[in-house]
């Protein structure tokens, strides 16, 4: 049945974290009340209108585009605290397309001109661009209402008068809103009055944030999580009544009735809507490409010009004697290209990348796709040979499906903005724009939000979240199904079901907007004049995310930084330093020792490789070729993966291989008889069925994503061809029906998981030239490789490790050796001083160049001397004194540091004496000619303790230098059973099965840092930093644990640590301390006592709950999941009679927090 209204005034979840309406339940919303359209009004932002629109489109809703925007009370530019930071809304809706530009304008420049604290328009904006806009006066936050609460009724008619002056009589309206609302009560008589004297139309909107009125308590929590509040808190941001939702004309008109009493202005506001709502007629065209044209030099024609560069390049990669398929291959891909409307593409890309290349920035050889283009490697775009690997053109750009080119670029990360900002110089600053993302709140994380919301405690929440499992794109409707332990949870704990339903209907909305690290858009007019922009932390973005983006016809390019790329180039330069003529020539494909150097499992280093799953692989493929190199890059991750020891054991032993017809053999022989990349699919497709290779990967493109009736349509063409698109299919080819079947049911099978092998092969290329580097000069790459993570102490403390290994020396810093970065001498790598906290670039820089001038620095005095004036100052020789870049001069760090400051002073008070003119020519001409025997007295003191020497290291380098701390007690922790840091993180971060969450685990290191908190509960805990010499974690410390072990965590203290692995899906692993102790009083009876408690394992623990109901009884199963272990464990409940059954692991820690809570008595362990 038709319901004659729409709602024109709604907040969608694009309102972030202050919407609750979900974009298709919302179109849904619509169409169950009979509603003919219905509007999207998003707080000061547009993120959400394109999905709207199509969402809308899809199901028969005529779509709205609006924005309730915040006019400041100024102008724009004014930003006053206090003054400017209460802006009003307004409700603007696009009646036209002239309409949607000027109001994507105005949002546009309410980020970028207007924002303090809200993104904000003004009166000036208003009047530029209010052409084909429909305004509403909004809710109480909006000029009007808030003049007339405060009762100033000539201010809020001055101020309609100019809404209605700047939009037209047809054109704005005032809202009447009644959500039962003390204040919306007493000013709807005078919104009546107002809009009789001025003759303005009424319109009735509910300002909806959610759907139906049972949603409000979602509204609620996301209120809740946005200002960091509880339920029971009062945040200031109340919605003071559940009626913000989506209601039918019916209940619109019984609100209307509940203050109006005249019942020709209440139907008057209601029809308007619908009014308004037919004049609202905005279209968006998706797939029309919009490219910025690009002007060739000297004014030749573009298709011209390149292919003249195309064949130029031809000919130097290929030579005079090419072979003929080569060239046709070039032709056919140029003719693809015009055809298609690219050539301008093709050139951006070139123009960029030639900028880069010109200008000494280091580019990669290509990813994806785009690397399987010949005319791509000849104009230079991308330096990977697609005949050489046999890659596909049509896998990149397929004629019979017209979708917008993607060539994704690296460039080296320290220099990437360089090209960023040469796109912007030339194309202009306004037609260029970075790309929004979105952050989702995910089924963890959903739980974890709304957890502090609900006020729970972070112990309760965690019990819950971490019975999700943390695959990817897991659900929490997904996570009941397959979690026994949630669901028992959800089943029996009504706070439980309660904290996972309002999670559900939070899950994955958007939270919050960042900015894509790649993504850039170019366009041919200014980008504000496609899409919306706004700010994320002073960088220009578009509202539109990348996939609307390319829907919407615009350009976007990835500019990627890939930091590997630097250490290639920076290798090379310091290798120019002795060799003057090397080049990239010199490195030769599938050179044997680099190969035999990746089978010992050597990757350290090594791009792509360097984790210990890949190197497994390495190790068992032997890789003999970038061909194989391709094949561990595409083989490892989830799916392919399986295949790996079917790879391998082919790649060993070729009479394993097998094919299921003669004509797979050229086409899987590469990848050792199993299908591995989507090249392959769509060959088997061409060779086999007959398709063309367009049509070959539109098959491929369906099977990816699963789409079951297009496959099992298309199984028939396979096999028994389809005349009518010229497929002869397999049986054509003396395929036997059974065997086609069989090859097709494999590629169906692993088309989803199959890479692109274009990808592969262009990672796999940079991973053998880091590999060569790295084989051949190894102290250049080495000192490159540490250069680039210099602000990871962990990385490099594993590179260290790795150059030990290697016997190659890392020498610590040396004022009288080192360069800002990692450098190479004769002794080995020299610590880079730029490592060193408080020590500038520019200060380091002109120590070189002061030592290379004029020679060797010869004490500290003559330093401090030499360099007074180049911004030396006392913090920054401190820590150069204790990180040992002054033990050049012969002092012990201890007298150095007694005396550092007395020197810079003498030198100051000589350089003012000289300045004031009260030195003398004699004196002069001695300062000049001074020794390095210090003026300054160096007292006799003894060295500094070999641990003080490596604290004051790890201070100011974040790195131990000359050793480590646990250097002490390697012996003492021999037969500890303690777990490497380092391997819990890889762990997780490999995805191995070596160490699980929630698994106890017994670690030691020294205390880092130690932050002190205080709980929602008013209790304190603490984040404490651990190290130990293979990687760093943080412990959480919660109250019982610290107020037990508190004194023996503070800084540089030795301890070891048992406790339970915590994974949050947005934090590295984290532990949650149950028992510490000194690593000094750590004995052997400590290893009995750890044996004692796994022999807890033999025992059972039975715990007496007298009622379900009791206080703190709910508490019993979140205390038992924090210790899980092998202890049976038996619960019975008293009144009902009930046992629980499970395991637990019975540390003293929790067997008193039970008895604590149940009694003595019913607690036993036996």
């Amino acid at each position: 049945m038709e319901d004659q209204f729409v709602h024109l005034h709604v907040h969608s979840e694009y309102s972030l974290l202050d919407g609750a309406c979900r974009i298709k339940q919302l179109v849904q919303r619509a169409k169950e009340l009979g509603q003919e359209a219905v509007a999207i009004t998003d707080h000061g932002a547009m993120y959400g209108a394109i999905d709207f629109y199509k969402e809308a489109k899809a199901n028969g809703i005529r779509p709205i585009i609006g924005c309730e925007v915040y006019v400041a009370p100024r102008t724009r530019f004014d930003k006053v605290s206090g003054i400017d930071n209460s802006p009003c809304h307004l409700v603007l809706l696009c009646e036209n397309q002239t309409g949607y530009q000027n109001l994507i304008k105005m949002v546009s420049r309410s980020y970028t001109e207007g924002f303090y604290f809200k993104p904000r328009i003004d009166h000036e904006l208003l009047r530029q661009h209010s052409e084909g806009i429909i305004a509403l006066s909004a809710c109480l936050a909006g000029e009007i209402p808030r003049a007339l609460t405060r009762n100033d009724y000539r201010q809020a008619k001055e101020t309609a008068q100019f809404y209605l002056d700047v939009f037209g009589k047809d054109h704005f309206f005032i809202e009447l809103q009644n959500h039962g609302i003390q204040e919306q009560q007493h000013i709807l008589p005078e919104l009546v009055r107002l809009a009789r004297e001025l003759d303005i139309g009424l319109v009735a909107t509910n300002d909806c944030h959610y759907l139906t009125k049972e949603d409000s308590l979602t509204q609620k929590i996301l209120i809740c999580i946005q200002t960091n509040h509880t339920l029971s808190e009062d945040n200031g941001m109340e919605f003071e009544t559940e009626e913000f939702y989506v209601k039918s004309r019916q209940q619109m008109e019984q609100a209307m009735h509940e203050c109006i009493f005249d019942e020709k202005v209440i139907q008057q506001a209601l029809d308007n809507t619908v009014a308004i709502a037919r004049r609202c007629q905005v279209e968006f065209t998706f797939g029309h490409h919009i490219l910025p044209r690009f002007e060739v030099p000297d004014g030749k024609e573009n298709v011209a010009f390149f292919r003249e560069k195309c064949w130029e390049g031809f000919e130097q990669h290929y030579g005079a004697d090419a072979p003929q398929e080569y060239r046709e291959r070039l032709e056919y891909e140029l003719s693809v290209i015009e055809k298609m409307g690219y050539v301008d593409y093709y050139l951006i890309v070139w123009d960029f990348i030639d900028y880069a290349k010109r200008h000494g920035i280091p580019v990669g050889p290509g990813r994806g796709s785009g690397a399987g283009s010949i005319a791509a490697y000849c104009i230079g775009i991308t330096g990977i040979d697609p005949m050489k690997y046999n890659l596909l053109f049509e896998r990149f750009l397929n004629p019979e499906r017209v979708t917008m080119p993607d060539i994704d670029m690296d460039f080296g990360d320290t220099r990437r903005g360089e090209v960023v900002e040469y796109v912007r110089r030339k194309y202009g600053d306004d037609h260029v724009a970075q790309i929004a993302t979105f952050g989702t709140m995910a089924a963890r994380g959903a739980i974890r939000d709304v957890g502090r919301a609900l006020s729970f405690t972070y112990a309760e929440t965690d019990v819950v979240a971490k019975l999700v499992p943390s695959t990817l794109h897991m659900t929490l409707s997904e996570a009941l199904k397959v979690s026994p332990q949630l669901k028992e949870m959800y089943d029996s704990d009504a706070r439980v079901k309660k904290l996972i339903d309002t999670a559900r209907a939070l899950e994955g909305m958007p939270r919050n907007t960042s900015t894509h690290a790649a993504g850039v858009v170019i366009t041919r007019l200014p980008v504000s004049d496609y899409v919306p922009l706004a700010t994320n932390d002073d960088t220009i973005v578009t509202q539109y995310t990348m996939t609307t983006l390319e829907e919407l016809g615009l350009l976007k390019m990835d500019f990627l930084g890939l930091r590997n790329i630097t250490v290639i180039d920076d290798a090379i330069q310091t290798i120019r330093l002795s060799e003057p003529d090397f080049t990239m020539a010199r490195v030769k494909d599938n050179d044997p020792k680099v190969m035999e150097m990746l089978t010992q499992g050597r990757t350290a280093g090594v791009f792509q490789m360097e984790s210990s799953g890949m190197t497994g692989v390495c190790v068992g493929l032997k890789p003999q070729s970038i061909e194989d190199l391709s094949i561990i890059v595409a083989a490892y991750r989830p799916g392919p993966m399986e295949s790996i020891p079917r790879l391998i054991a082919c790649k060993n032993d070729p009479s394993l291989v097998k094919y299921k017809h003669p004509m797979l053999r050229p086409i899987l022989s590469v990848t050792y008889g199993c299908i591995l990349y989507q090249e392959q699919v769509i060959e088997i497709f061409r060779k086999l069925g007959g398709y063309s290779l367009g049509q070959a990967d539109m098959v491929r493109r369906a099977m990816s994503k699963k789409k079951v009736k297009d496959i099992e349509k298309e199984r028939g063409a396979f096999i028994h061809g389809d005349a009518s698109r010229g497929i002869c299919g397999c049986e054509a080819n003396g395929i036997p029906v059974d065997v086609a079947q069989s090859i097709y049911d494999e590629m169906y099978d692993f088309a989803n998981y199959a890479f692109n092998k274009a990808h592969s092969v262009g990672y796999a290329v940079i991973a053998y030239q880091t590999a060569w580097f790295k084989c051949y000069y190894p102290r250049e790459y080495m000192a490159a490789l540490m250069t680039s993570v210099l602000d990871s102490s962990v990385k490099i403390s594993e590179y260290i490790a790795e150059c030990k290994v290697m016997g190659i020396s890392v020498l610590p810093p040396d004022l009288n050796a080192s360069s800002d970065h990692f450098s190479v001498g004769a002794d080995g790598i020299r610590f880079g001083l730029a490592a060193v906290k408080n020590i500038g670039r520019g200060f380091i820089q002109k120590v070189v160049q002061e030592r290379t001038e004029n020679g060797p620095f010869t004490g500290l005095e003559n330093f401090c001397r030499r360099m007074y004036g180049a911004d030396l100052n006392k913090r920054a020789l401190e820590n150069l004194i204790k990180c040992g870049a002054c033990d050049c001069f012969g002092l012990r760090r201890s007298q150095m540091l007694q005396i550092y400051d007395t020197v810079l002073d003498s030198v100051a008070n000589s350089r003012r004496r000289n300045v004031d003119g009260q030195m003398g020519l004699f004196e002069s001409l001695v300062a000049q000619d001074e020794t390095s025997i210090p003026t300054v007295r160096v007292p006799d003191v003894p060295e500094l303790s070999r641990r003080d020497r490596m604290a004051m290291e790890k201070e100011t380098t974040g790195l131990y230098l000359t050793g480590h701390p646990m250097d002490d007690y390697r012996a003492l922790l021999k037969n500890a059973n303690t777990a490497p840091l380092g391997a819990i993180l890889e762990s997780f971060s490999e995805h191995t099965d070596e160490y699980r969450d929630d698994q106890i685990v017994t670690v030691a290191g020294i205390v880092q840092s130690v932050k002190m908190k205080t709980t929602k509960n008013q209790s304190m805990m603490a984040y404490v930093t651990l190290e130990d010499d293979t990687g760093t974690m943080e412990l959480l410390t919660f109250s019982n644990a610290l107020g037990q072990y508190g004194t023996y965590l503070h800084e540089n203290s030795a301890v070891i640590v048992t406790g339970r692995i915590s994974i949050r899906e947005d934090k590295d692993p984290q532990m949650v301390v149950n028992r510490v102790q000194p690593l000094q009083d750590y004995t052997d009876e400590e290893v009995a006592a750890a044996a004692r408690v796994e022999n807890a394992a033999n025992r059972t623990l039975y715990l007496k709950v007298d009622s379900a109901s009791k206080h703190g009884a709910h508490k019993v199963l979140p205390i038992l999941r924090m210790f899980p272990g092998r202890t049976r464990t038996v619960i019975y409940y008293a009144d009902t009679g009930k046992r629980l059954g499970g395991t637990c692991m019975p540390d003293e820690l929790m067997l008193r927090e039970l008895r604590e809570l149940l009694g003595e008595a019913n607690v036993v362990l036996k």
